[in-house]
């Protein structure tokens, strides 16, 4: 119990138990922590030093008086005659204040006064005064009236036009003094809208209509008792109003999030305008309400900023998008492994795009997009992409794995090369912006964006070595200068294997249905907190969740650009590609090193005598080198294990003796397994 700032422990007295003495636990000599924190106020309001912010504000100010001036403009005629009508009651009205103020009536009441307390002194000084007031009042009138009468029949002898338009103007103002308070002629313009300038009550009306106990309680005592209180005034902050308050205590912003929807109907706002976040730079308490004119999914947009110029460094932040205020945000696609989810017909596939568009403006990087929705979403990009494929039937399943193929053998070539860099040039054992860009090395950035990437990590026959290849460009991509996006529109376990969803760095979240689905994405326990991708409608195209650039997720809407945009766009990279001499690949019409016409079921079993029941893969590569030279040159241990995996072949520990005589287990492929799995092909054949 607290009853001063002093807190006492108390005892419940009791006859057999001894009094215990009360302890106090507010030391009065215990130093202060000594640490301020000050904040300087802004010189001038955020709107006026922002360039969008200003513009933002000046088109609102100014579209309320083109507004106003077009719906007064259309009216002046209905104006004139209501004043034409008004203006016998204006001229009583004038007649009698005049009369009024001629014979001083506004000072009757003291007069009546003086005499009714028979106060003659007061009484004579009053009429003497009046005297005087009527004679200057009376000239003043009389002169205005000679004056007037004159200079009317002068205009009416030499301008009887401007007669004309001096008579309407005073028309006009009688009919103005004719008018009654309560039916001005002249009212406000009627604007279409339903919005109320923001004000601290209507903040408190809605938070307190969200349901939260602590809240209420605290508006309902007056708040700073609890902890609630504003911390500065409510602005303007782009197309929008901001309050920054402190919560009640034990009040955390994760919960007006969660009550994002009853705190708008609180606001009367469409939920699509209401924006509560946290404070990164504040406490835990701390709430920024930004509140929009217009919802997210309504506003104008700015346009993407490299759309028509500009060039792209991978290693440094690029623009992609804009928060609720309109302002630039921007993502860093190395290091980093990207997942993006969503259900259909909600913009993943134009993120998607659009992060390899901004791949595509980095000269060095080298781009592997497949599709395999198949409808040609990703074609724009072709004239600068390394390795391409839109489809899912299996001649496009089995180009990518020969593709991906290549980016596992370049993995392995990657590690080695850092791994022999001095430290003086490789410090921290990863890519570099200075090694990415000496071609001598090969350690250019390689960009591999797999849209939805269920359909091969379902694959029947290859769906095991796609999702081990690619979970190991997750893992190790980002530290060798490769970056793998993945995107699919059903996040679960399946379709978007834990192996990748765990390590991801970057993660885009657009409307999903559940939680299981949000929480794939975004990371475990983010729905919990509040980030939560299910409260977009589907009018919310292009708005996600961006998890993995700074501290917390943020609500993003990704910058809009269509198929011919895109198109622009790439004939700008492919040119700077060009003059950078990185054009390769599928945009000079070469496809994957492949395999083709070659059957390395039965070119292995071929290399296995039959008086040998196992050997070893890196003999088997050897042999098979000698066998085909233009189809297995190069190939190592890894390669023939990867060859067969697909035919359902392990390779298991196997005893042999090294060209030295020396007996050793290394990982070999047994001959039986290559004969059962032919019989099995050729009976599924058969069938067939």
């Amino acid at each position: 119990m607290t009853d001063s700032p002093t807190t006492h422990l108390r005892a419940v007295p009791d006859e057999d138990v001894e009094p215990v003495i009360p302890k106090m636990v507010d030391n009065p000599n215990l130093p202060d922590p000594k640490v301020r924190d000050e904040k300087r106020k802004p010189v001038l309001a955020g709107w006026l030093t922002n360039r969008r912010d200003f513009a933002a504000t000046a088109r609102h100010a100014g579209a309320n008086l083109g507004y106003a001036t077009l719906f007064h403009g259309v009216r002046i005629p209905v104006y004139a005659a209501r004043l034409g009508i008004r203006s016998p009651r204006g001229a009583c009205r004038f007649v009698a204040s005049t009369n009024r103020w001629v014979w001083d009536r506004e000072a009757a009441p003291l007069r009546d006064f003086a005499v009714r307390t028979e106060d003659v002194d007061e009484y004579m000084r009053l009429a003497k005064l009046r005297q005087g007031r009527i004679r200057l009042r009376g000239l003043v009138t009389l002169v205005a009236a000679v004056f007037g009468l004159g200079f009317a029949l002068w205009l009416y002898v030499l301008a009887p036009v401007y007669l004309y338009a001096f008579a309407a103007g005073g028309v006009l103002l009688l009919g103005l003094a004719g008018q009654q308070p309560d039916a001005p002629v002249i009212g406000p313009a009627v604007l279409k809208t339903e919005l109320q300038k923001m004000t601290g009550s209507i903040v408190l009306r809605g938070l307190d209509s969200i349901g939260n106990a602590k809240i209420s309680a605290a508006i309902k005592k007056g708040g700073d008792m609890n902890g609630l209180r504003f911390t500065s005034e409510i602005v303007r902050d782009g197309p929008g109003y901001r309050a920054d308050l402190d919560l009640p205590y034990g009040v955390t912003p994760e919960d007006i999030i969660e009550a994002r929807k009853p705190l708008a109907s609180g606001l009367r706002r469409k939920v699509g305008c209401v924006w509560p976040a946290p404070d990164p730079t504040e406490h835990e308490g701390r709430l920024i309400l930004w509140v929009g004119d217009k919802p997210m999914n309504e506003t104008t947009k700015p346009a993407w900023p490299l759309l028509k110029s500009g060039q792209v460094d991978l290693f440094k932040p690029v623009v992609f998008g804009n928060d609720q205020r309109m302002r630039d945000v921007s993502v860093t696609l190395m290091f980093a492994a990207v997942v993006v989810g969503s259900i259909p017909r909600m913009g993943k596939t134009f993120l998607m795009r659009l992060l390899l568009l901004i791949a595509a403006l980095d000269p060095r990087a080298e781009l592997h997009a497949f599709d395999f929705k198949g409808t040609g979403d990703f074609s724009a990009l072709e004239p600068v992409c390394h390795r391409y494929r839109a489809g899912e039937e299996d001649e496009d399943i089995e180009y990518v794995v020969q593709a991906l193929r290549e980016l596992k053998d370049e993995l392995r070539r990657r590690a080695k090369v850092i791994k022999s860099l001095p430290r003086s040039r490789c410090p921290e054992s990863k890519v570099t912006p200075e090694l990415a860009s000496d071609k001598t090395l090969g350690l250019h950035p390689i960009v591999v964006g797999l849209d939805e990437c269920q359909v091969p990590f379902e694959h029947e026959k290859y769906g095991q070595e796609i999702e081990d290849i690619c979970t190991d460009i997750t893992k190790r991509g980002p530290a060798l200068g490769m970056v793998g996006m993945f995107g699919t529109q059903r996040p679960d376990a399946k379709s978007l294997p834990t192996g990748i969803s765990a390590n991801a760095v970057l993660r885009f979240a657009l409307k999903v249905m559940g939680q299981p689905a949000n929480d794939m994405i975004l990371g475990t326990s983010m729905y919990k907190a509040g980030y939560r991708a299910t409260m977009f409608s589907r009018s919310d195209r292009g708005i996600c969740w961006m998890a993995g650039e700074g501290d917390d997720p943020r609500i993003v809407a990704s910058a809009f650009v269509d198929a011919v945009a895109a198109e622009q766009v790439v004939a700008r990279a492919r040119k700077m590609r060009d003059e950078y001499g990185n054009v390769t690949g599928h945009a000079i019409g070469k496809g994957p090193e492949t395999t083709a016409g070659v059957d390395i079921l039965a070119d292995v079993l071929a290399v296995i005598p039959a008086d040998e029941d196992a050997v070893w893969c890196e003999r088997i590569a050897a042999r098979l080198t000698g066998l085909r030279p233009d189809a297995y040159a190069g190939w190592k241990g890894e390669n023939v294990t990867a060859a067969l995996k697909p035919w359902g072949i392990k390779p298991g520990q196997v005893w042999g003796q090294t060209d030295e005589g020396e007996g050793k287990n290394r990982r070999g492929i047994k001959r039986a397994d290559i004969t059962t799995a032919i019989t099995r092909r050729d009976a599924d054949r058969a069938a067939a």
